[in-house]
Protein backbone atom coordinates (compact mmCIF):
# COMPACT_ATOMS: atom_id res chain seq x y z
CA UNK A 1 0.00 0.00 0.00
CA UNK A 2 0.83 3.52 -0.56
CA UNK A 3 0.78 5.57 2.63
CA UNK A 4 1.04 9.20 2.44
CA UNK A 5 2.53 10.98 6.24
CA UNK A 6 1.48 14.27 6.60
CA UNK A 7 4.25 15.88 8.88
CA UNK A 8 3.04 18.47 10.73
CA UNK A 9 5.87 19.66 12.51
CA UNK A 10 8.07 22.36 11.56
CA UNK A 11 11.25 20.55 12.24
CA UNK A 12 10.59 17.83 9.02
CA UNK A 13 12.73 15.10 9.02
CA UNK A 14 14.09 15.86 12.61
CA UNK A 15 10.82 15.61 14.28
CA UNK A 16 10.54 13.26 16.97
CA UNK A 17 7.39 12.62 15.32
CA UNK A 18 8.60 11.35 12.24
CA UNK A 19 10.69 8.97 14.14
CA UNK A 20 8.05 6.77 14.84
CA UNK A 21 6.94 6.46 11.01
CA UNK A 22 10.38 5.40 10.84
CA UNK A 23 10.24 2.65 13.10
CA UNK A 24 7.19 1.56 10.93
CA UNK A 25 8.65 1.76 8.00
CA UNK A 26 11.93 -0.66 9.71
CA UNK A 27 9.26 -2.77 11.04
CA UNK A 28 6.75 -3.12 7.83
CA UNK A 29 8.85 -2.24 5.15
CA UNK A 30 6.42 -3.88 2.85
CA UNK A 31 4.80 -0.61 2.16
CA UNK A 32 5.46 2.80 0.38
CA UNK A 33 6.06 5.47 2.63
CA UNK A 34 6.07 9.00 1.57
CA UNK A 35 6.30 11.37 4.25
CA UNK A 36 5.27 15.03 2.85
CA UNK A 37 6.81 18.10 4.95
CA UNK A 38 4.21 19.98 4.84
CA UNK A 39 4.36 22.13 8.33
CA UNK A 40 8.22 22.99 7.19
CA UNK A 41 7.27 23.93 3.89
CA UNK A 42 4.23 26.16 4.40
CA UNK A 43 5.43 29.37 3.05
CA UNK A 44 6.27 27.89 -0.24
CA UNK A 45 3.02 25.56 -0.33
CA UNK A 46 1.19 29.32 -0.06
CA UNK A 47 2.74 30.88 -2.51
CA UNK A 48 3.66 28.10 -5.29
CA UNK A 49 0.73 26.53 -6.72
CA UNK A 50 2.41 24.01 -8.89
CA UNK A 51 4.12 23.02 -5.17
CA UNK A 52 0.60 22.48 -3.20
CA UNK A 53 -0.39 20.29 -5.83
CA UNK A 54 2.07 17.97 -5.38
CA UNK A 55 0.81 17.33 -2.35
CA UNK A 56 -2.80 16.76 -3.43
CA UNK A 57 -1.54 14.52 -5.89
CA UNK A 58 0.20 12.14 -3.45
CA UNK A 59 -3.02 12.44 -1.23
CA UNK A 60 -4.88 11.26 -3.96
CA UNK A 61 -2.50 8.61 -5.55
CA UNK A 62 -2.17 7.09 -1.69
CA UNK A 63 -4.60 4.17 0.11
CA UNK A 64 -4.28 6.24 3.28
CA UNK A 65 -3.21 9.16 4.65
CA UNK A 66 -1.55 9.19 8.30
CA UNK A 67 -1.81 12.45 10.02
CA UNK A 68 1.15 13.08 12.60
CA UNK A 69 2.53 15.98 14.00
CA UNK A 70 3.58 17.00 17.55
CA UNK A 71 1.69 19.33 19.84
CA UNK A 72 1.60 23.07 19.73
CA UNK A 73 -0.26 24.69 23.02
CA UNK A 74 -3.40 22.42 23.28
CA UNK A 75 -3.38 21.32 19.25
CA UNK A 76 -1.01 21.63 16.43
CA UNK A 77 1.46 24.20 15.11
CA UNK A 78 0.71 27.13 13.15
CA UNK A 79 2.33 26.11 10.13
CA UNK A 80 0.41 22.89 10.15
CA UNK A 81 -2.97 24.59 10.81
CA UNK A 82 -2.39 26.87 8.04
CA UNK A 83 -2.03 24.09 6.00
CA UNK A 84 -5.23 22.55 6.81
CA UNK A 85 -6.94 26.06 5.78
CA UNK A 86 -5.39 26.37 2.51
CA UNK A 87 -7.29 22.69 1.78
CA UNK A 88 -10.63 24.58 2.44
CA UNK A 89 -9.51 27.94 0.74
CA UNK A 90 -8.41 26.19 -2.37
CA UNK A 91 -11.31 23.45 -2.27
CA UNK A 92 -9.26 20.49 -2.51
CA UNK A 93 -11.17 18.66 0.43
CA UNK A 94 -12.11 16.06 -3.01
CA UNK A 95 -8.56 14.77 -2.82
CA UNK A 96 -9.40 13.56 0.87
CA UNK A 97 -12.59 12.44 0.59
CA UNK A 98 -13.23 8.54 1.49
CA UNK A 99 -9.17 8.12 2.24
CA UNK A 100 -8.58 5.82 5.31
CA UNK A 101 -6.81 7.80 7.59
CA UNK A 102 -5.13 7.73 11.54
CA UNK A 103 -3.86 10.40 13.57
CA UNK A 104 -0.13 9.96 15.54
CA UNK A 105 0.24 12.41 17.98
CA UNK A 106 3.81 13.33 20.19
CA UNK A 107 3.48 15.34 23.42
CA UNK A 108 4.15 15.10 27.11
CA UNK A 109 0.31 14.71 27.39
CA UNK A 110 -0.65 17.96 27.92
CA UNK A 111 -4.08 18.46 26.35
CA UNK A 112 -3.45 15.83 23.79
CA UNK A 113 -7.04 14.62 23.96
CA UNK A 114 -8.09 18.63 22.58
CA UNK A 115 -5.51 17.83 19.72
CA UNK A 116 -6.94 14.87 18.47
CA UNK A 117 -10.16 15.88 18.82
CA UNK A 118 -9.83 19.16 16.68
CA UNK A 119 -7.91 16.48 14.04
CA UNK A 120 -10.90 14.26 13.81
CA UNK A 121 -13.21 16.55 13.54
CA UNK A 122 -10.78 17.93 10.74
CA UNK A 123 -11.02 14.48 9.33
CA UNK A 124 -14.82 14.19 9.82
CA UNK A 125 -15.53 17.32 7.74
CA UNK A 126 -12.88 16.09 4.68
CA UNK A 127 -14.76 13.35 4.54
CA UNK A 128 -11.86 10.57 5.21
CA UNK A 129 -12.40 7.39 6.71
CA UNK A 130 -11.08 7.93 10.26
CA UNK A 131 -9.84 4.84 11.87
CA UNK A 132 -7.76 5.31 15.03
CA UNK A 133 -5.21 7.41 16.91
CA UNK A 134 -2.38 7.26 19.06
CA UNK A 135 -1.20 9.54 21.07
CA UNK A 136 2.88 9.19 21.98
CA UNK A 137 4.93 10.19 24.87
CA UNK A 138 7.56 12.36 23.17
CA UNK A 139 9.56 9.33 24.54
CA UNK A 140 7.94 6.05 24.22
CA UNK A 141 9.87 4.68 21.26
CA UNK A 142 12.93 3.99 23.87
CA UNK A 143 11.01 1.89 25.75
CA UNK A 144 10.02 -1.55 23.92
CA UNK A 145 6.91 -2.49 25.24
CA UNK A 146 5.45 1.12 24.43
CA UNK A 147 7.15 1.11 21.00
CA UNK A 148 5.37 -2.59 20.54
CA UNK A 149 2.19 -1.23 20.93
CA UNK A 150 2.77 1.23 18.36
CA UNK A 151 3.65 -1.35 15.90
CA UNK A 152 -0.17 -2.51 17.07
CA UNK A 153 -1.86 -0.05 16.23
CA UNK A 154 -0.32 0.89 12.99
CA UNK A 155 -0.56 -2.79 11.90
CA UNK A 156 -4.35 -2.89 12.96
CA UNK A 157 -4.69 0.66 10.86
CA UNK A 158 -2.79 -1.25 7.78
CA UNK A 159 -5.19 -4.15 8.35
CA UNK A 160 -8.56 -1.42 8.44
CA UNK A 161 -7.44 -0.27 5.18
CA UNK A 162 -6.76 -3.61 2.99
CA UNK A 163 -10.05 -4.72 4.70
CA UNK A 164 -12.16 -1.33 4.15
CA UNK A 165 -13.74 -1.49 7.70
CA UNK A 166 -16.80 1.08 8.15
CA UNK A 167 -16.30 3.83 9.69
CA UNK A 168 -18.65 6.29 11.59
CA UNK A 169 -18.48 10.34 11.84
CA UNK A 170 -17.72 11.48 15.16
CA UNK A 171 -18.10 15.03 14.63
CA UNK A 172 -21.29 16.60 13.23
CA UNK A 173 -20.67 19.30 10.29
CA UNK A 174 -20.25 22.67 11.31
CA UNK A 175 -23.46 25.00 10.54
CA UNK A 176 -23.05 28.48 10.20
CA UNK A 177 -25.38 30.97 11.25
CA UNK A 178 -26.49 33.48 8.37
CA UNK A 179 -26.86 36.78 10.43
CA UNK A 180 -25.38 40.52 10.33
CA UNK A 181 -24.79 42.17 13.38
CA UNK A 182 -25.97 46.08 13.46
CA UNK A 183 -24.74 47.55 16.83
CA UNK A 184 -26.78 50.75 18.11
CA UNK A 185 -24.42 53.75 19.16
CA UNK A 186 -25.09 55.03 22.26
CA UNK A 187 -27.39 57.49 22.75
CA UNK A 188 -26.27 60.75 25.03
CA UNK A 189 -26.59 60.46 28.76
CA UNK A 190 -26.11 56.72 29.03
CA UNK A 191 -23.07 55.34 31.28
CA UNK A 192 -19.80 53.79 29.79
CA UNK A 193 -18.14 51.82 32.11
CA UNK A 194 -14.99 53.91 32.79
CA UNK A 195 -11.55 51.80 32.85
CA UNK A 196 -9.68 53.74 35.34
CA UNK A 197 -6.32 53.47 35.60
CA UNK A 198 -6.85 49.96 34.14
CA UNK A 199 -4.50 48.98 31.02
CA UNK A 200 -7.17 47.75 28.18
CA UNK A 201 -5.78 46.02 25.52
CA UNK A 202 -8.38 44.27 22.23
CA UNK A 203 -5.65 41.57 20.36
CA UNK A 204 -7.52 40.47 16.78
CA UNK A 205 -6.58 39.02 13.64
CA UNK A 206 -9.46 41.40 11.97
CA UNK A 207 -10.72 44.62 12.61
CA UNK A 208 -12.59 45.15 9.14
CA UNK A 209 -16.06 47.04 10.23
CA UNK A 210 -17.74 45.06 7.34
CA UNK A 211 -17.81 42.11 9.17
CA UNK A 212 -19.25 41.08 12.79
CA UNK A 213 -16.00 40.56 14.31
CA UNK A 214 -14.79 44.21 13.44
CA UNK A 215 -18.28 45.39 14.42
CA UNK A 216 -18.44 43.55 17.94
CA UNK A 217 -14.75 44.81 18.56
CA UNK A 218 -15.98 48.35 17.53
CA UNK A 219 -19.08 48.13 19.72
CA UNK A 220 -17.17 47.22 22.69
CA UNK A 221 -14.18 49.72 22.67
CA UNK A 222 -17.38 52.28 22.80
CA UNK A 223 -19.03 50.55 25.81
CA UNK A 224 -15.86 52.31 27.84
CA UNK A 225 -15.41 56.32 28.37
CA UNK A 226 -11.99 56.33 27.48
CA UNK A 227 -10.45 55.32 24.51
CA UNK A 228 -9.08 51.38 24.35
CA UNK A 229 -5.93 49.86 22.65
CA UNK A 230 -6.43 47.67 19.39
CA UNK A 231 -3.76 45.38 18.12
CA UNK A 232 -4.69 43.78 15.23
CA UNK A 233 -1.70 41.02 14.97
CA UNK A 234 -1.46 41.05 10.93
CA UNK A 235 -0.06 44.54 11.63
CA UNK A 236 2.58 42.62 14.28
CA UNK A 237 5.70 41.83 12.60
CA UNK A 238 6.06 38.29 13.05
CA UNK A 239 8.37 36.26 10.93
CA UNK A 240 7.37 33.23 11.16
CA UNK A 241 5.74 30.19 13.20
CA UNK A 242 7.53 28.52 16.16
CA UNK A 243 10.19 25.84 14.75
CA UNK A 244 10.21 23.87 17.89
CA UNK A 245 13.87 24.37 18.06
CA UNK A 246 14.23 24.68 22.05
CA UNK A 247 16.70 27.05 22.66
CA UNK A 248 14.14 29.32 25.02
CA UNK A 249 14.48 26.10 27.10
CA UNK A 250 17.17 27.41 28.74
CA UNK A 251 16.89 31.25 29.66
CA UNK A 252 13.57 32.00 27.36
CA UNK A 253 15.65 33.19 24.62
CA UNK A 254 13.89 32.76 21.33
CA UNK A 255 15.37 31.82 18.01
CA UNK A 256 13.86 34.79 16.54
CA UNK A 257 15.32 37.72 19.61
CA UNK A 258 16.51 40.40 17.31
CA UNK A 259 15.00 39.49 14.51
CA UNK A 260 10.94 40.21 14.52
CA UNK A 261 9.08 42.38 16.70
CA UNK A 262 7.06 39.46 18.60
CA UNK A 263 8.72 39.56 21.70
CA UNK A 264 8.14 43.93 21.90
CA UNK A 265 4.35 43.11 21.45
CA UNK A 266 4.25 40.38 23.87
CA UNK A 267 6.11 41.84 26.89
CA UNK A 268 5.28 45.54 26.20
CA UNK A 269 1.96 45.37 25.06
CA UNK A 270 0.18 42.04 26.05
CA UNK A 271 2.08 41.95 29.68
CA UNK A 272 1.71 45.06 30.72
CA UNK A 273 -2.01 44.84 30.21
CA UNK A 274 -4.50 44.84 32.94
CA UNK A 275 -7.37 43.46 31.00
CA UNK A 276 -7.54 41.48 28.12
CA UNK A 277 -9.58 40.90 25.25
CA UNK A 278 -8.57 38.48 22.75
CA UNK A 279 -10.93 38.40 19.48
CA UNK A 280 -11.21 36.32 16.36
CA UNK A 281 -13.35 34.38 13.81
CA UNK A 282 -13.61 30.34 13.49
CA UNK A 283 -11.82 29.24 10.95
CA UNK A 284 -12.51 25.35 10.17
CA UNK A 285 -12.58 24.64 14.14
CA UNK A 286 -10.09 26.74 15.43
CA UNK A 287 -9.70 30.06 15.47
CA UNK A 288 -7.03 31.35 12.52
CA UNK A 289 -3.15 30.06 11.92
CA UNK A 290 -2.13 33.10 12.90
CA UNK A 291 -4.05 33.54 16.23
CA UNK A 292 -2.44 30.37 16.38
CA UNK A 293 1.12 31.87 15.46
CA UNK A 294 0.28 34.48 18.36
CA UNK A 295 0.06 31.38 20.92
CA UNK A 296 2.74 29.40 19.83
CA UNK A 297 5.29 32.22 19.46
CA UNK A 298 4.40 32.95 23.21
CA UNK A 299 5.69 29.10 24.21
CA UNK A 300 9.44 31.06 24.17
CA UNK A 301 8.54 31.62 27.54
CA UNK A 302 7.97 27.91 27.69
CA UNK A 303 6.01 26.78 30.47
CA UNK A 304 6.31 29.79 32.86
CA UNK A 305 3.27 31.99 32.67
CA UNK A 306 3.29 35.81 31.90
CA UNK A 307 -0.27 36.98 32.29
CA UNK A 308 -0.54 36.13 35.86
CA UNK A 309 -3.45 38.25 37.59
CA UNK A 310 -4.91 39.53 34.69
CA UNK A 311 -8.64 39.41 33.35
CA UNK A 312 -9.50 37.95 30.15
CA UNK A 313 -12.03 37.89 27.90
CA UNK A 314 -13.08 36.23 24.06
CA UNK A 315 -15.09 38.04 21.48
CA UNK A 316 -15.53 35.29 19.03
CA UNK A 317 -17.52 35.23 15.41
CA UNK A 318 -18.58 32.00 14.53
CA UNK A 319 -20.76 28.46 15.51
CA UNK A 320 -18.91 28.74 19.03
CA UNK A 321 -20.92 26.46 21.10
CA UNK A 322 -20.63 23.45 18.18
CA UNK A 323 -17.26 23.64 19.19
CA UNK A 324 -17.02 22.62 23.29
CA UNK A 325 -13.33 21.48 22.25
CA UNK A 326 -12.63 25.33 21.41
CA UNK A 327 -14.27 26.40 24.16
CA UNK A 328 -12.30 23.84 26.68
CA UNK A 329 -8.65 24.96 25.08
CA UNK A 330 -9.59 28.71 25.52
CA UNK A 331 -10.18 28.10 29.35
CA UNK A 332 -7.35 25.90 29.85
CA UNK A 333 -5.10 28.30 28.61
CA UNK A 334 -6.19 31.24 30.63
CA UNK A 335 -6.29 28.95 33.88
CA UNK A 336 -2.65 27.42 33.01
CA UNK A 337 -1.90 31.16 32.57
CA UNK A 338 -3.08 31.72 36.01
CA UNK A 339 -5.46 34.59 35.13
CA UNK A 340 -9.30 34.77 35.52
CA UNK A 341 -11.42 34.04 32.31
CA UNK A 342 -14.48 36.41 32.47
CA UNK A 343 -16.53 35.35 29.74
CA UNK A 344 -17.71 35.02 26.00
CA UNK A 345 -19.13 36.94 23.03
CA UNK A 346 -19.83 35.52 20.08
CA UNK A 347 -22.35 36.57 17.42
CA UNK A 348 -23.76 33.02 17.38
CA UNK A 349 -27.23 33.34 18.98
CA UNK A 350 -29.06 36.44 20.20
CA UNK A 351 -30.32 39.36 17.81
CA UNK A 352 -28.17 43.23 17.63
CA UNK A 353 -29.37 44.54 20.74
CA UNK A 354 -28.92 41.26 22.76
CA UNK A 355 -24.62 40.79 21.33
CA UNK A 356 -24.81 44.44 22.16
CA UNK A 357 -26.09 43.99 25.78
CA UNK A 358 -23.59 41.22 26.60
CA UNK A 359 -20.68 43.54 24.76
CA UNK A 360 -21.11 46.18 27.64
CA UNK A 361 -22.13 43.73 30.30
CA UNK A 362 -18.15 41.87 29.43
CA UNK A 363 -16.85 45.04 29.69
CA UNK A 364 -18.30 45.94 33.01
CA UNK A 365 -17.37 42.91 34.72
CA UNK A 366 -13.90 42.51 33.00
CA UNK A 367 -13.35 46.38 34.84
CA UNK A 368 -15.21 45.14 38.09
CA UNK A 369 -12.83 41.92 38.37
CA UNK A 370 -9.67 43.73 37.52
CA UNK A 371 -10.63 46.09 40.52
CA UNK A 372 -11.57 43.72 42.85
CA UNK A 373 -8.35 41.20 42.04
CA UNK A 374 -10.59 38.54 41.18
CA UNK A 375 -8.43 35.72 40.07
CA UNK A 376 -11.32 32.25 40.18
CA UNK A 377 -10.10 29.24 41.59
CA UNK A 378 -8.56 26.70 38.86
CA UNK A 379 -10.92 23.47 37.22
CA UNK A 380 -9.16 20.44 36.30
CA UNK A 381 -8.02 22.17 33.19
CA UNK A 382 -6.20 24.31 35.38
CA UNK A 383 -4.82 22.36 38.15
CA UNK A 384 -3.93 18.75 36.30
CA UNK A 385 -2.23 21.09 33.35
CA UNK A 386 -0.08 22.91 35.59
CA UNK A 387 0.89 19.74 37.54
CA UNK A 388 1.97 17.73 34.17
CA UNK A 389 4.37 20.62 33.47
CA UNK A 390 5.71 20.36 37.25
CA UNK A 391 6.23 16.85 37.03
CA UNK A 392 8.00 16.87 33.75
CA UNK A 393 9.73 20.06 34.22
CA UNK A 394 11.30 18.33 37.81
CA UNK A 395 12.29 15.05 36.14
CA UNK A 396 12.92 13.78 33.40
CA UNK A 397 12.79 17.14 31.11
CA UNK A 398 14.62 19.61 33.58
CA UNK A 399 17.70 19.81 31.67
CA UNK A 400 15.47 21.14 28.50
CA UNK A 401 13.73 23.75 30.89
CA UNK A 402 16.51 25.01 32.96
CA UNK A 403 14.14 28.42 32.83
CA UNK A 404 10.95 26.90 33.96
CA UNK A 405 12.60 24.79 36.54
CA UNK A 406 14.45 27.67 37.85
CA UNK A 407 11.01 30.00 38.33
CA UNK A 408 9.08 27.10 39.36
CA UNK A 409 11.64 26.88 42.85
CA UNK A 410 11.65 30.42 43.13
CA UNK A 411 7.55 30.74 42.81
CA UNK A 412 6.86 27.27 45.00
CA UNK A 413 5.82 25.38 42.47
CA UNK A 414 7.27 22.38 43.74
CA UNK A 415 5.51 22.85 47.22
CA UNK A 416 2.82 21.26 45.90
CA UNK A 417 4.12 18.38 45.72
CA UNK A 418 1.90 15.58 47.72
CA UNK A 419 5.03 14.76 50.24
CA UNK A 420 5.54 18.38 51.19
CA UNK A 421 2.02 19.00 52.01
CA UNK A 422 2.74 19.17 56.09
CA UNK A 423 -1.23 19.54 56.98
CA UNK A 424 -1.39 16.17 55.23
CA UNK A 425 1.99 14.93 56.71
CA UNK A 426 0.94 15.22 60.31
CA UNK A 427 -2.94 14.54 59.65
CA UNK A 428 -2.00 10.58 58.37
CA UNK A 429 0.47 10.21 60.61
CA UNK A 430 -1.99 10.80 63.10
CA UNK A 431 -5.39 9.01 61.67
CA UNK A 432 -3.70 5.94 60.07
CA UNK A 433 -2.91 4.11 62.65
CA UNK A 434 -6.25 4.81 64.33
CA UNK A 435 -8.12 3.61 61.35
CA UNK A 436 -6.36 0.46 61.41
CA UNK A 437 -7.48 -0.56 64.54
CA UNK A 438 -11.40 -2.50 63.38
CA UNK A 439 -13.13 -0.90 66.82
CA UNK A 440 -12.35 2.59 66.21
CA UNK A 441 -12.52 2.14 62.28
CA UNK A 442 -16.17 0.75 62.53
CA UNK A 443 -17.09 3.47 64.97
CA UNK A 444 -15.55 6.10 63.24
CA UNK A 445 -18.52 7.92 61.22
CA UNK A 446 -16.47 9.50 58.30
CA UNK A 447 -18.64 12.22 57.26
CA UNK A 448 -18.78 13.74 60.68
CA UNK A 449 -14.62 13.73 60.82
CA UNK A 450 -14.35 14.85 57.65
CA UNK A 451 -16.54 17.99 58.54
CA UNK A 452 -15.08 18.66 61.50
CA UNK A 453 -12.18 21.58 60.30
CA UNK A 454 -14.64 22.89 58.23
CA UNK A 455 -17.18 23.32 61.46
CA UNK A 456 -14.45 24.56 63.13
CA UNK A 457 -14.42 27.49 60.52
CA UNK A 458 -17.87 28.13 60.32
CA UNK A 459 -18.18 28.60 64.01
CA UNK A 460 -15.25 30.72 64.77
CA UNK A 461 -15.61 34.50 65.14
CA UNK A 462 -12.40 35.50 63.93
CA UNK A 463 -12.48 33.34 60.95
Amino acid sequence: MKIAILNGSPKGDQSVTMQYILYVKKKIPEHEYNILNVAQQIKRLEKNDAAFQEILDAIRDSDAVIWGFPLYVMVIASQFKRFIELIFEKKATSYFNDKYTMLLLTSIHFFDHTAENYMHGICDDLGMKFVDFYSADSWDLLYPKRRAMWLKIAENFFEAVEKKIPTTRQFPPIHLREFEYNPEKFKNGEKKVDPEDKKILIITDSIDDNKNLGKMIKKFQSCFSKNIEIINIHDVDILGGCIGCGKCGYNHECSYTGKDGYQEFWEESVMKADVLIFAGTIKDRFLSSRWKMVYDRAFYNTHTPTLIGKQLGYIVSGPFSQIPNLKEMMQAHVEIQMSNLVGFVTDEYGDSAEIDALLYDLARRLIKFAQMNLIKPQTFLGVGGFKIFRDDVYGRNRFVFLADHKWYEEHGVYDSFPQNDQRAIEMNKKLIPLIQIDKIRNKMDFRIEFLKPFKKVITDPNK
